[in-house]
């Protein structure tokens, strides 16, 4: 069943999504400096959607449960392959394809059998 917790389960899952592109792309980067290599535009909008991601997850809970937000987590993982590739040029393997579809898999068994 779709319900707004569900969804806004899906929204924090592509903010933390999100802000694994934005680390990496930061990662990718030289500084100058130490701190340049972690007070940059990239770091910190990465961990503050990151934080923000947390809150949206924390309240999910009340409304999908334990399980419900436990299950949708995973839910980042495919999330994260589909931007590498769209940003990074990341090949995706048949391998990668199969473990995204059991994830899909798990998630729509849960929702729609529990």
């Amino acid at each position: 069943m779709l319900n707004k917790f569900f969804i806004f389960m899906i929204f924090a899952e592509l903010l933390a999504s999100t802000s694994q592109v934005l680390l990496k792309k930061s990662a990718q980067k030289k500084y100058s400096n130490f701190i340049r290599e972690y007070l940059n535009w990239f770091v910190i909008c990465g961990y503050g959607l990151l934080v923000l991601s947390m809150v949206v997850s924390i309240f999910c809970y009340g409304g999908l449960g334990y399980m419900g937000v436990v299950v949708m987590e995973p839910m980042s993982y495919v999330l994260v392959m589909i931007m590498s590739r769209i940003f990074f040029k990341e090949k995706v393997t048949p391998s990668k394809l199969a473990g995204m579809a059991l994830i899909l898999g798990g998630i729509i068994v849960f929702h729609t059998l529990g």
